[in-house]
């Protein structure tokens, strides 16, 4: 599974508890991916087509994780922290990797310019999938 598609799997997939404010959990189709090619005109899960009030909440999904994660993890502005969170490999190049996915055409040895854009490509791609971000995690 790609780097992407895990973080997808960790948050649309989250457990069978859905945080309060969402009535119920999205799942992703099969084989969604991260490319621009099939992201813009990809499949939204069925629950995204269906209204904004069955996608799930990406921000409470990620809160409530923290709040079991024993840990400060800073997952609003750190791709690093938000890998953390959702137990991936945050390695330098499993970022690599993620990057490579979503076709980041920087440098990639300047780590934290790619992780600034790196984590904001991530929130766009959940809610281009059917995730709801707010727009604060998106800019």
């Amino acid at each position: 599974m790609s780097v992407f598609g895990s973080i997808m799997s960790k948050i649309f997939h989250h457990g069978s508890a859905t945080p309060a404010g969402t009535p119920g959990k999205a799942t992703a189709a099969p084989g969604v991916t991260a490319s621009p090619s099939k992201t813009a005109g990809a499949a939204q899960p069925a629950s995204a087509a269906a209204g904004s009030s069955s996608a799930p909440d990406v921000a409470a999904i990620l809160k409530e994780k923290v709040s079991k994660a024993g840990q400060t993890l800073d997952w609003q502005h750190s791709i690093v922290d938000l890998m953390k969170l959702l137990e991936l490999d945050s390695s330098i190049s499993a970022r690599k990797q993620l990057a490579d996915e979503l076709h980041y055409s920087g440098d990639k040895e300047d780590s934290a310019t790619m992780n600034r854009w790196l984590h904001k490509q991530v929130m766009v791609k959940l809610a281009e999938n059917g995730g709801i971000v707010p727009d604060s995690l998106r800019a």
